[in-house]
């Protein structure tokens, strides 16, 4: 069944103390950590703002919900602050966010998080064509999570899902198959918190002129000609 609906939701799953699960375990330094988790955010939000539909930026709780306005007023599209509920795991978080838009009327969600700055125009156009053809579309995170989850449908339970672990991207597509929801995998992102996917994201950020990815590329330059430094003096 083809569907031509309006542009889908966009949803930015954030946090203000950001981090990256494992990526201090490539950086070797909490401080970077931070400043790579900063500039990845930035990235999520880079795409926000050049998104044809309404934007959601989901902040961790109530008391973000300021930080998060901050955040969106750069983002052309119409923007609703939607805070998560303290206490609950991601899966529920995300069961809930989605039942809270889908209640107000929104056929189409796309969920992204901060830590996927390989997400292009070009998957962004992919996921909104294949929403037409598909109930459900996947852009996993190799050996990892997903780094966009989007859907015509509501989600099944996830929060019974293993999330932070290589086994999500398995138990989620099972959960959607259960759920009757047909969907298709898009091509992986590379898993930064691997030192290989780091690599790797350093190659596709050579070639990505966007600002935000530019920053991020600076960031990571720095760190590892500092790194070489160490190492030659030592």
């Amino acid at each position: 069944m083809i569907r031509y609906p309006t542009y889908p939701t966009l949803v930015l799953v954030c946090t203000q103390s950001a981090t990256v699960s494992g990526l201090s375990q490539v950086t070797q330094d909490i401080e970077i950590t931070q400043q790579i988790a900063e500039a990845l955010l930035a990235c999520a939000l880079e795409d926000a703002s050049q998104w044809p539909g309404p934007v959601v930026i989901a902040p961790a709780s109530q008391y973000d919900y300021d930080w998060a306005v901050a955040l969106s007023l750069p983002i052309r599209s119409p923007v609703t602050i939607l805070p998560q509920i303290p206490g609950n795991n991601v899966g529920k978080q995300l069961n809930m966010l989605d039942q809270k838009l889908r209640d107000k009327g929104t056929s189409q969600v796309v969920f992204i998080g901060s830590d996927a700055p390989e997400l292009s125009t070009k998957d962004y156009l992919n996921v909104i064509d294949v929403l037409q053809y598909f109930d459900t579309a996947l852009k996993p995170i190799k050996n990892a999570g997903v780094a966009l989850m989007a859907s015509n449908n509501a989600w099944p339970d996830l929060s019974t899902l293993p999330w932070g672990t290589s086994r999500l991207n398995i138990s989620l597509s099972e959960a959607c198959r259960n759920a009757n929801h047909s969907f298709i995998k898009l091509e992986p992102a590379c898993n930064i918190d691997e030192l290989d996917g780091f690599v790797k994201l350093i190659m596709l950020l050579e070639k990505d002129k966007r600002p935000a990815r530019q920053a991020l590329l600076q960031i990571i330059n720095e760190m590892v000609s500092v790194t070489k430094m160490v190492h030659t003096i030592n």
